[in-house]
C-alpha cells in the first residue's frame, strides 16, 4: 500500500514574487518538491531553495507537457515525498485546471489544500489604476477565455457583462474585437491591454475597439484585456 504526502495547490499570482500570499510563501519554503508553471518566475523559485524543481508548465499555444503527464507527475511526487506543492500562475481554480488535478490527486486518497492567489485581472486593474466596476457605469464583470479542451472547439461566444475580462487574449484579440462590434459594441469602446502582468517587463496599453480588430502584433509576452466603458480615462 503507496503511502502519500500532501499536496498543495498554489497560486502563485500574477508574476511578480512579492505578490504570492504568505501562506503560499510558506508553503515553499517548506516544500520538499515543487512542481512549477511555465509562467512561473526565477525569483519565485527563489522562495524554495531547499525543494526539488520539476517544470510541469503550459503555454497557450505552445508546445507543453500534456495535462495528464502533469497529474501523474504530482501523484508520483506524492508517493515520493511528505509536503507537495503544485505552483500555479494565478489563481488555481481560475482558468488553472484545478478540476483536473483534484480529481487526479482525490482519486488517490491523497490529501490536498488549495491556496488562492491573485489573479491576473485584479492585478492589472491594479497595473493599469483602473478599476473593474465604476458606480453608475459598470457593476458586472465577466471573466472569459476562448481556449477550451484540446477535443472541443474554441468557445466563440462571448459574455454579456458590462465589464470584460479576456484572459490569454492575445492571439484571439481580431477575433473578439469582430465579435464584440458585430454584437453592437461601439467602435469606441475602451479596451486596456496588459501584458507581462506586475513583472518588470510589463507593458500596459489604452486602445478603442476599433484597433483592437487590427490586433497586437506588439505583444510577445502574456496577454489579458480588459474591455468596457469602465476602462475610460478618468477626467481629473
Amino acid at each position: 500500500m503507496t503511502i502519500y504526502g500532501k499536496v498543495w495547490l498554489v497560486g502563485a499570482g500574477p508574476g511578480a514574487a512579492d505578490l504570492i500570499t504568505v501562506r503560499g510563501a510558506r508553503l515553499l519554503a517548506e516544500a520538499e518538491v515543487v512542481l512549477y508553471d511555465a509562467l512561473v518566475t526565477e525569483d519565485m523559485l527563489a522562495l524554495c531553495p531547499q525543494a526539488v524543481l520539476i517544470a510541469v508548465g503550459k503555454r497557450c499555444g505552445l508546445r507543453s507537457m500534456a495535462q495528464p503527464i502533469i497529474n501523474q507527475q504530482i501523484i508520483d511526487a506524492a508517493a515520493k515525498y511528505r509536503r507537495v506543492v503544485r505552483l500555479k500562475g494565478g489563481d488555481p481554480m481560475l482558468f488553472g485546471r484545478a478540476d483536473e488535478e483534484l480529481r487526479a490527486i482525490e482519486s488517490h486518497g491523497i490529501e490536498c489544500a488549495v491556496v488562492p492567489g491573485i489573479t491576473a485581472a485584479l492585478a492589472a486593474a491594479a497595473s493599469s489604476k483602473q478599476p473593474l466596476t465604476r458606480r453608475g457605469i459598470a457593476r458586472s464583470v465577466a471573466f472569459f477565455t476562448s481556449s477550451t479542451a484540446p477535443d472541443m472547439p474554441d468557445q466563440t461566444t462571448l459574455p454579456a457583462c458590462d465589464t470584460l475580462v479576456q484572459y490569454m487574449g492575445g492571439r484571439e484579440a481580431v477575433k473578439t474585437a469582430r465579435n464584440l462590434l458585430a454584437l453592437g459594441h461601439p467602435p469606441d469602446t475602451p479596451v486596456i491591454v496588459v501584458e507581462n502582468c506586475s513583472r518588470a517587463d510589463e507593458h500596459i496599453y489604452r486602445l478603442p475597439l476599433s484597433q483592437l480588430e487590427d490586433g497586437l502584433a506588439k505583444c510577445s509576452g502574456p496577454v489579458l484585456m480588459m474591455i468596457g466603458a469602465a476602462m475610460a480615462a478618468r477626467e481629473v
